[in-house]
């Protein structure tokens, strides 16, 4: 069984895995596969089968986040819980959004530039939020005495 101290870091990796799997793909896979690929089309389907699982991943990373704030064994500081317990939930609520509200128009190439934009913008407002909650995790972690004895 890990240490206490060893369970305390759980959330701030799974923060970071969050918000580098986020930065990842979007920021370097996706554009990749448009300098590369031989069509747009053929990159856009590509594209939108990562951001399905990266959706996913999200998710679930959100998921854990916020039972892990409710754990004795995991918790962080009880002042940043609140903040990180909002931005995991509006990272999640953005991601699912994405998938499938915005995600069907961009597919369908329904109003293409109006529903890619939002789909955008709300991508990276999730990136933001996990980048928040790694952020406030990570400083928690080294205000503390002992750290996360990682």
């Amino acid at each position: 069984m890990a240490a206490p101290g060893k369970l305390r870091a759980v959330p701030l990796w799974l923060a970071a895995a969050w918000a580098m799997s986020l930065t990842t793909l979007g920021f370097f896979v996706v554009p990749m596969l448009f300098a590369k690929l031989p069509t747009p089309a053929v990159a856009g389907g590509m594209a939108a089968q990562l951001f399905t699982a990266q959706t996913g991943i999200s998710v679930v990373c959100a998921l854990v986040l916020l039972m892990s704030f409710s754990s004795e064994k995991l918790a962080p500081s009880a002042r940043i819980i609140p903040s990180c317990t909002l931005l995991a939930l509006a990272g999640a609520l953005l991601a699912l959004l994405v998938e499938f509200a915005v995600s069907p128009h961009i597919v369908a190439r329904d109003n293409l530039a109006l529903w890619h934009g939002l789909g955008t913008a709300m991508y990276f407002a999730q990136w933001v939020c996990a980048l928040l909650v790694f952020g406030k995790l990570a400083n928690a972690a080294s205000a503390s005495p002992a750290g996360l004895d990682v």
